[in-house]
């Protein structure tokens, strides 16, 4: 279960998609279809209660904190790694001379 929740959150976080989304209509057949289906087969492969206390944890935290929680860091990393793939393209791609 764990091994399949980190290939879900990498397949959803990474831009390289099993069916490019340039493709009219069958670009979105992984976002609409695939993701949720991993997803549901992710929680399907936890224990009950192992599940159940992770909502457990996360209902008090919301209670206690009044929102989702939010990660700074974990945003700044996200926008520093798009602008490293944008510049390595940059890089890669631009014309010799």
């Amino acid at each position: 279960a764990k091994a399949l929740g980190l290939f879900v959150v990498a397949y959803a976080l990474s831009p390289i998609d099993l069916i490019p989304d340039f493709i009219p209509v069958l670009g979105y057949v992984d976002d609409v279809l695939l993701l949720p289906g991993l997803i549901w087969l992710t929680l399907q492969l936890l224990p009950p209660d192992v599940l159940t206390e992770c909502r457990g944890q996360a209902d008090v935290w919301m209670q206690t904190q009044g929102a989702k929680p939010r990660s700074m860091a974990g945003a700044v990393l996200a926008v520093a790694l798009w602008l490293l793939v944008g510049a390595a393209l940059w890089v890669w791609l631009r014309p010799l001379g």
